[in-house]
């Protein structure tokens, strides 16, 4: 028992002692029904949130929760395996902790698209509880089968086409049938989402990822131009 408390104390391992106890204490809140499952859920992908980022990250169509839950478990489980055959038989000193951050760093980059391929396969299972995959569902891929005459459009899931979600347009972006599109904001008013074309959306998320990446490097620029090393106020 010692062995095994020690093992859990040391680092990076504790980083994910503590996250788990997180975890289990959560998902029991949400057996007790205190807590949602959707706690982590927000109504739009607009915004930079805990929720966008694990779409953009391939975790869309299930809770953040349970994606969180999926990832830690298994960046956890690489992490031991490193510390069971390679750190624990070499005398690292105080190289443990830069060589720790590596190994968090690489445990977590190959636990990504693991959980994100597990998450994919209970998009069918989560399909069928619509009280639990309203806002989970922003992000997915729908395929628009029927127009309304009020401007509302029907369209099914591209995984999924039992399940079905109601579509409101916006002038000028109206859904057509047989278009390919991304759920992007959930109105719960009327229980209806706003989509745009597939394409638009890689477009946006790939002038998105160009802009950050501009921002640093202007960032940077900036900061080794300032006089005396200080960084010019705006």
């Amino acid at each position: 028992m010692n062995a095994i408390i020690d093992l859990a104390l040391s680092f990076p391992l504790i980083v994910f002692a503590v996250l788990l106890a997180l975890l289990g204490m959560y998902w029991l809140l949400v057996l007790l029904r205190l807590v949602p499952t959707e706690l982590f859920e927000r109504d739009s992908l607009k915004e930079d949130h805990l929720a966008s980022t694990m779409v953009s990250l391939g975790f869309a169509g299930v809770p953040v929760s349970m994606a969180l839950s999926m990832l830690a478990v298994l960046a956890g489980a690489l992490t031991l395996a490193v510390e069971l055959l390679v750190l624990r038989w070499v005398p690292l000193g105080l190289f443990r902790v830069p060589v720790g951050v590596v190994v968090l760093w690489a445990s977590f980059a190959l636990a990504s698209p693991l959980a994100a391929a597990l998450c994919r396969r209970l998009h069918c299972r989560l399909h069928r509880h619509p009280g639990l995959s309203r806002r989970c569902l922003l992000g997915e891929r729908v395929r628009v089968v029927d127009i309304d005459g009020d401007g509302r459009a029907s369209a099914v899931m591209d995984d999924d086409e039992a399940r079905e979600v109601q579509l409101l347009g916006k002038t000028g972006n109206q859904p057509r049938p047989g278009e390919a599109r991304i759920l992007v904001k959930y109105l719960p008013d009327i229980d209806a989402y706003r989509s745009v074309l597939e394409q638009d959306y890689l477009d946006a998320r790939t002038r998105l990822v160009r802009l950050h990446l501009v921002g640093r490097h202007e960032a940077s620029g900036t900061q080794r131009h300032g006089h005396n090393g200080s960084t010019p106020s705006a």
